[in-house]
């Protein structure tokens, strides 16, 4: 009985360290990127400031366009912030001579590398459903927000005596701002489509609110109007320019990191039966960049999506090589060092792959398999030394 009671009581007390060790890690993965990535969106949300100050926007707009682009900014530090967190953890543990005391206890090495390899899959689903879900679609609404969105600051992107072009297919010019708010000698030149455009001149201008509309009121003018190469123009004492109408230049096309997980997969197949048939017609499908051109780009996006993720149980393996090394071992300093030098530039290798796809679809499957391989190579590594440790 007792023999029975002290072995559950060894399974009960490695559980227990086990979920320790789990909630360390994690508690630190959290707080590492939150830090990082609250740094990086201050920094970021800093330059987004141009589409107030230049564009137009309102803060309203400018505050949930940075705020969704934050899963973004997560999702690049992801595999940093966990390499950093395994190796503080596991770092932390061996100067407090934690380890050992696991080794003593009847901890198996092998188990220990298990268990985190374990709970580095773990790390993989959660980047994996950042990647696939999350980042894709608050990416997309915030694109919503910018092309949704109403020159709200219309006023505070005009400068006297400068041409503003801000603002699509309007551009507008004045000599100055009186006390009153009021525009002297204004100039305004709207593209109405392609081939035709209207010239206006003004000698005062204010702006007006009516109802949800901004209103450009304009007196004591004239209005030019090009069309099909032909002009004719008429004087005015008073007219409106609604400005409601009008976008800002903000770049707000769809990009392929916008577009859901499924449609790039869907656009891939569709690619590979169109090459396999020999068709060089060219159409969209699915979606509008969905076209042979844009095929490699659409590989790199499901690559960084699907396939890049995995690499954290790489990154994961090398943090685990601190293991085969004591503390008071004479270079365990130089030993550290490193595995984080090793550990960087493995980030920087798993950021960059991607550089190495091309149109082929099996070459970039082939390239997918890296994380397979570099896993077990050094999987059979670490248990290699730890057999000849044990020796």
């Amino acid at each position: 009985m007792d023999a029975i009671y002290e072995q559950n009581y060894h399974i009960s007390m490695k559980k227990i360290i086990f979920r320790k060790i789990a909630t360390d890690c994690i508690n630190f993965f959290v707080l590492v990127s939150l830090s990082i990535g609250i740094i990086i969106w201050v920094l970021q949300a800093v330059n987004y400031l141009d589409y107030v100050i230049e564009d137009g926007h309102g803060l309203f707009v400018y505050f949930n366009y940075t705020l969704l682009n934050f899963p973004k900014i997560i999702s690049r530090i992801f595999p940093f912030a966990l390499f950093i967190s395994i190796t503080y953890i596991l770092l932390k543990y061996e100067n407090n001579n934690e380890l050992i005391i696991f080794w003593n206890f009847g901890i198996n090495k092998k188990k220990f590398i298990n268990f985190f390899i374990k709970l580095s899959f773990g790390f993989v689903v959660l980047n994996l459903v950042l990647n696939v879900f999350i980042v894709p679609t608050t990416q997309e609404k915030a694109k919503i927000f910018l092309r949704s969105s109403d020159i709200d600051y219309f006023e505070s992107i005009l400068r006297p005596k400068k041409f503003i072009d801000s603002i699509r297919n309007l551009t507008i010019y004045f000599e100055e701002k009186t006390i009153e708010e009021k525009l002297k000698n204004i100039y305004l030149k709207q593209i109405t489509d392609e081939n035709n455009f209207q010239l206006t001149f003004a000698k005062t201008g204010e702006f007006e609110f009516r109802g949800n509309r901004k209103i450009l009121v304009l007196h004591n003018g004239i209005k030019i109007n090009n069309k099909e190469g032909k002009n004719s123009q008429f004087e005015f004492s008073k007219t409106d320019i609604d400005l409601s109408k009008f976008n800002s230049n903000t770049n707000t096309y769809k990009k392929n990191q916008e577009y859901s997980t499924k449609q790039l997969i869907g656009c891939i197949f569709i690619l590979q039966k169109q090459k396999e048939e020999n068709n060089d017609y060219n159409p969209s499908h699915n979606f509008p960049a969905c076209k042979a051109w844009n095929a490699r780009e659409i590989f790199v996006v499901l690559y960084q999506r699907l396939i890049q993720p995995f690499f954290n149980t790489i990154l994961v393996m090398i943090a685990l090589l601190l293991i085969l090394k004591s503390k008071d071992s004479h270079d365990f300093k130089r030993y550290k060092l490193k595995i984080y030098t090793l550990g960087f530039l493995f980030v920087l290798f798993f950021e960059g792959s991607s550089k190495f796809l091309n149109t082929n679809l099996l070459f970039n499957i082939s390239i997918s398999m890296l994380p397979i391989f570099l896993f077990f190579l050094i999987y059979i590594y670490i248990l290699v030394n730890l057999k000849a440790n044990n020796k």
